[in-house]
């Protein structure tokens, strides 16, 4: 881990914080947990319209004593960086305003992480604390066509776009997982194809299944809109297959690298301010 959690900019009006409770937890797959979570903390929730809407979850560092209620933005004006809860970033699967619920799904490897043990062993009543939520992707509703690509990682954040779609919607998307077990269901337009490429073990992160599958394809006519997401060296491959082979223009795409193999978060995220972290 990291020697201390990332910098940041944002402030408790830009990312305001919100304390939910774990309701359950529901296994998706065998490296997949949802938490669904909600109660009276979910009055303070402040919805965005972003299908991609992430949050950052607040993981308080073990050892050190924090002030009852858990106030991120008070800590981080009152006790060193060092001291800081760690957070880290989440698309927001689903939200219920009528139930007062949202859902959060996490990949799990193991004890590997910080996240995804939490959520491996969630139980009703934990408390779930992050800020937010952000955002900044809607599918253009002027495209003839969708294309999804990412991993294991973007998989929330593509099934919930993919189930905003219209359904007469037409598209493709390519859906790298661990193996076939990693399958879960998407309601997906009758138009819209699930592609999925199993890596048959390899770790994720390593090989050219992704980008090989999304430079190979064929393209339907049309003006297309990209969602693709996932690990920075996949996204950096998609991005010659996107703007050089295709020859598409920055509106049609949107392109971010989630996670960087070998890096925890706050590395990765202070990376990404470098130029050898610029997509």
């Amino acid at each position: 881990m990291t020697s201390a959690p990332a910098a940041t900019t944002a402030n408790r009006n830009s990312r305001p914080q919100t304390d939910l409770t774990v309701l359950r937890r529901e296994q998706l797959s065998p490296h997949m947990v949802r938490i669904v979570a909600g109660g009276p903390g979910f009055a303070a929730y402040d919805n965005n319209d972003f299908v991609d809407r992430y949050v950052k979850i607040v993981f308080p560092q073990p050892g050190i004593d924090y002030p009852e209620p858990l106030d991120l933005w008070a800590i981080r004006e009152s006790m060193p960086r060092s001291q800081w809860p760690y957070t880290r970033t989440y698309t927001v699967r689903w939200v219920d305003t009528a139930a007062q619920e949202l859902a959060i799904d996490f990949v799990i490897h193991g004890d590997e992480g910080l996240a995804g043990p939490w959520a491996a062993s969630a139980s009703p009543g934990d408390r779930l604390t992050f800020t937010g939520p952000g955002g900044g992707y809607n599918p253009d509703p002027d495209a003839d066509w969708y294309l999804f690509a990412g991993d294991e990682s973007a998989l929330p954040a593509i099934g919930a776009a993919i189930e905003s779609l219209p359904a007469d919607a037409r598209g493709l998307a390519l859906l790298e997982v661990d193996s076939a077990a990693d399958i879960q269901p998407i309601a997906a337009p009758a138009g819209v194809e699930l592609r999925w490429l199993p890596r048959g073990g390899m770790p994720a992160g390593d090989g050219e299944l992704l980008v090989n599958a999304v430079r190979d394809a064929a393209w339907p006519e049309g003006r297309v809109h990209v969602f693709a997401h996932g690990e920075r060296g996949y996204m950096k491959g998609l991005r010659d297959v996107f703007y050089v082979q295709r020859g598409l223009q920055r509106s049609q795409v949107s392109l971010s690298g989630y996670w960087a193999k070998g890096r925890v978060e706050d590395d990765f995220q202070a990376e990404k301010k470098l130029p050898v972290g610029q997509i």
